[in-house]
């Protein structure tokens, strides 16, 4: 095995203000992390050991649960109830419990495996380490495009909420406008200075989990007022096809809890404080994604509905109250593309500069030092997806990518522990039993994509197998540990 030599002693050039504000982000917002860890089938002890990072363990049991809940409960949900009703009808509720338990199974995969590591790096890392470059590396490829297919569905989202007080944007030049302005004004800023994105990215949690609480808390008042609505609405389809297209919604609904454990390493007493958070983060996760599918049957039914929680709200509290879910939902919607046109393209610029991407992507700007082409292609790539598909068709596809790096991870709990048995910090009982069934899950609802979704998956896998062909022979460069400090 080959060690990763120490870091050399001089003093390094002082960093360009750019790269400083990048590092305030990382900070602030510890996902930006991902992929910046670059090593291929290395012992995990070794990586434990040689790139160790100095941190405090100062986390504990409630602010980890808080940091679960901000990491999964997002923008999707203003737009998900509506679309999930028409598939389950008023059993969506149910389907909202379903789907959470078996992804709170795949989020213990990722704990386990997750306490492995104490250098950022995120499921490139994890599987890289199980499997080699060519897992990683196609990991990384599917780290690209799942951002793309969130960003897609909430520009849609953003679009369809915008046209409640703008009904230019319902119609088809309107949206392409309106989606065209968006995703330019945001590559221009992140294009201009990490600084103006990271302004444009602080969106406060409370925008979007105070509609909700407030149409979860009248919603089920109504509830006891007027439960004929519920009754009355269609009830859920018969066979078991409907349940699999459910589950595979609500993937994208679910998503996210990767990014609660990329600061594990800071975490107080984890055997302890990670299980407890973990499963208290998803069980709120639930109750408030249920709370919300409930509220939607019980007060407008299981009809179509493009704005779902506006339209409740609108029943619920008057044109004060729709207004008001309206709003919440565009600004969650932007502080979510903010947030990921930010991020997505610094991925890429990591992976590129070891040669895990194009060359070309981590070209920086010559004047604001910023990876504009990983910002343009991100950019103009999730633009096309948003023109080209609806909400829901971004949602399959952002799912689709996700539970393939899910599985991957799940496949990498398997691989870790015939490999390195006595490195994980948390040990999941059944653990190989567990990610199996997650692993057949994923391939379940992998089948279930239209030929169109399943299509943009197969050609990332070629693309990333082809620059694997390309890059295979080259030598990645390991980052030293005053690299991986730089970024924290």
């Amino acid at each position: 095995m080959t060690t990763v030599p120490p870091p050399p002693a001089a003093t390094s050039p002082q960093r360009a203000p750019s790269l400083e504000a990048a590092n305030l982000m990382v900070r602030r917002f510890p996902f930006l992390t991902l992929g910046t860890a670059a090593y291929d089938t290395i012992p995990c002890h070794s990586i434990a050991r040689e790139v160790a990072l100095p941190v405090t363990r100062s986390i504990g049991r409630w602010a980890f649960t808080a940091l679960v809940v901000n990491t999964v409960v997002g923008s999707g949900i203003f737009g998900i109830p509506s679309t999930l009703n028409g598939i389950v009808g008023r059993a969506s509720p149910l389907a909202m419990v379903l789907a959470g338990l078996a992804m709170g199974l795949m989020m213990a995969c990722f704990a386990e495996v997750a306490s492995r590591f104490t250098a950022p790096g995120g499921a490139y890392l994890y599987t890289r380490t199980a499997f080699g470059r060519f897992v990683g590396m196609q990991v990384g490829w599917f780290s690209w495009l799942a951002p793309m297919g969130t960003s897609a569905a909430a520009a849609n989202l953003f679009t369809i909420y915008l046209a409640a007080y703008l009904p230019f944007a319902a119609t088809p030049i309107g949206r392409a406008a309106v989606i065209s302005v968006l995703f330019l004004f945001l590559a221009a800023a992140n294009c201009v200075g990490v600084q103006v994105g990271a302004n444009l990215s602080s969106v406060f949690t409370i925008a979007k989990l105070l509609p909700l609480g407030l149409v979860i808390a009248l919603g089920v008042t109504y509830f006891f007022h007027h439960p004929a609505t519920f009754a009355h609405a269609q009830p859920a389809p018969n066979g078991i096809s409907p349940w699999v297209d459910a589950m595979l919604l609500l993937a994208f609904a679910y998503a996210g809890f990767e990014n609660a454990l990329l600061p594990a390493g800071e975490v107080k007493d984890p055997q302890r404080t990670i299980p407890f958070a973990l499963a208290a983060g998803m069980l709120l996760c639930i109750t408030v994604y249920a709370l919300i599918q409930f509220v939607v049957v019980a007060v407008i039914g299981t009809g179509p509905a493009e704005r779902p929680l506006a339209s409740a709200a609108l029943i619920l509290i008057g044109g004060g109250g729709a207004a008001f879910v309206t709003m919440a939902a565009m600004v969650s919607t932007f502080g979510h593309l903010s947030a990921v046109l930010l991020a997505t393209p610094r991925l890429t610029y990591s992976l590129a500069q070891r040669h895990d991407f194009p060359a070309l992507f981590a070209k920086l700007h010559p004047k604001f030092q910023t990876p504009f082409i990983s910002i343009l292609a991100f950019t103009f790539l999730t633009w096309l997806l948003a023109l080209s598909g609806t909400f829901r068709w971004a949602i399959a596809l952002a799912s689709g990518a996700v539970i393939v790096i899910y599985a991957s991870v799940c496949a990498s709990l398997i691989r870790l522990r015939q490999t390195h048995p006595h490195e994980a910090a948390l040990r999941l009982p059944f653990g190989r039993a567990i990610a199996c069934f997650c692993i057949a899950i994923s391939i379940l609802l992998l089948a279930r994509l239209t030929l169109r979704e399943g299509f943009l998956l197969l050609v990332t896998f070629v693309v990333a197998t082809a620059h694997w062909f390309v890059v295979r022979r080259n030598e990645t460069p390991e980052p030293s540990l005053a690299e991986v400090e730089s970024v924290l």
